[in-house]
């Protein structure tokens, strides 16, 4: 438990960030999630729409230090590849 003035403010602001962080990261999901199921569903045009509008919030999120660069480079390659594989069968 936080005893100074200092480690009680520290402690307000811990949680009040991680809040805040953890609603960004939900939002972040929910877009990765959202171009997953136009994958799924098989709509190219759908997808890739999908896939414009998520990058864009994902790689804000990258320089807010919610996700890692490489985490979101990955994500983006994987769903790339995909979206082409959709196109091509």
């Amino acid at each position: 438990m936080a005893n100074s003035p200092q480690a009680k403010k520290r402690a307000r602001q811990n949680e009040k960030n991680r809040k805040h962080n953890t609603s960004l990261r939900s939002m972040a999901r929910t877009y990765l999630k959202k171009v997953n199921a136009q994958i799924e569903a098989g709509s190219y045009e759908g997808a890739q729409e999908a896939l414009q509008k998520a990058q864009p919030i994902i790689d804000s999120m990258v320089n807010k230090g919610i996700f890692a660069k490489n985490k979101v480079a990955r994500h983006k390659s994987r769903l790339n590849a995909k979206i082409k594989a959709l196109k091509s069968a």
